[in-house]
């Protein structure tokens, strides 16, 4: 049955991805963004466009909806160390405002996106959502501190609602694709290098105590990513708050990714070692037995190869469009 959904920052790469979703499932959809972060051009034909903050969506916000899928937020781990305040006023605030709009206007379903940044340091090679969250960032700590609000929510106001802690998130589909700035990620980090736009990548240490002494992280496409939201929405349930890890449950190096991007992109991708990161863990891979069993949710492109290909082809077509 089809739905009314606001997408709150759904001009950016994950939520204009389940924008598109949802319009192809049959939804309607207004995203709401401000284009402090996401791009006008990313929000898919077909979608009722508002500019604005997720702070006043109470001036947008009525009856008419079914739910809100919310993506609002900075994520920016440097930057959140530097600057706490702005992440502490946006993702927390924001959400805070969004809930009482949310409350205002009868709209009893939210589907949440949240991060494996709630976690911090593992305890675990494969975490799952009992293990504990110890966040080493502000920006993690923000959306942990939103999981909590909705827990909150649901039991006081019997808000449905389900938070999706993602894990590495990469690949495009159709005409949406990952672009931030600065950029941060390694895929997309790789295929500047691979266009010419970075003179090299940097290896943050090659000593882990992994097969080739470089991190290991779990690499979804955001076409499943995108597919547990619709998901999430038909298994939200009043009162209570569900709480998933989406991720493939394998792992992949940073000289694995390396060695992909170089096949798919043909370019030789060269290498500068580093020093390690601080707050790195040497793997961190999901367990998404959770989202299997609660949402019947499955992926389907677990192939690195193909995500990098995705990701390669969204890249260049940018290209295309800045000549």
């Amino acid at each position: 049955m089809s739905g009314k959904y606001l997408v709150t920052g759904g001009a950016g790469y994950v939520g204009s991805v389940v924008a598109r979703h949802l319009l192809d499932a049959g939804h309607e959809v207004t995203v709401l963004d401000d284009l402090s972060t996401g791009f006008r051009e990313a929000v898919p034909a077909g979608a009722a466009f508002i500019e604005g903050r997720v702070q006043d969506a109470v001036r947008w916000l009525d009856g008419s909806y079914d739910g809100v899928l919310h993506f609002a937020a900075f994520s920016q781990v440097g930057e959140s160390v530097v600057r706490p305040e702005k992440y502490w006023s946006n993702n927390v605030g924001g959400t805070l405002a969004l809930l009482d709009a949310m409350r205002a206007a009868g709209v009893r379903r939210l589907v949440f996106s949240s991060t494996a940044a709630t976690y911090g340091e593992p305890v675990s090679a494969l975490l799952t959502e009992t293990d504990p969250t110890a966040p080493t960032s502000p920006y993690g700590a923000s959306k942990l501190a939103v999981d909590h609000m909705i827990t909150g929510e649901a039991a006081a106001h019997g808000l449905a609602a389900v938070s999706l802690r993602y894990f590495n998130v990469a690949g495009a589909y159709g005409s949406c694709g990952e672009r931030h700035d600065p950029e941060s990620h390694l895929i997309p980090l790789l295929l500047q290098v691979a266009l010419g736009k970075r003179e090299a990548i940097s290896v943050f240490g090659d000593d882990y105590p992994t097969p080739d002494g470089t991190c290991v992280r779990d690499y979804i496409h955001v076409a499943d990513l995108a597919e547990a939201h619709l998901l999430a929405l038909d298994a939200a349930t009043e009162g209570r708050h569900l709480i998933c890890n989406l991720g493939n449950g394998n792992g992949f190096s940073v000289r694995e990714v390396i060695e992909t991007v170089r096949k798919v992109t043909g370019h030789p991708i060269p290498e500068v070692a580093a020093a390690r990161r601080a707050g790195d863990p040497a793997v961190l891979v999901a367990s998404a037995a959770r989202a299997h069993e609660a949402l019947g949710w499955q992926p389907s492109r677990a192939d690195l190869a193909g995500i990098v290909a995705d990701a390669w082809a969204f890249a260049r077509s940018l290209e295309d469009l800045d000549d």
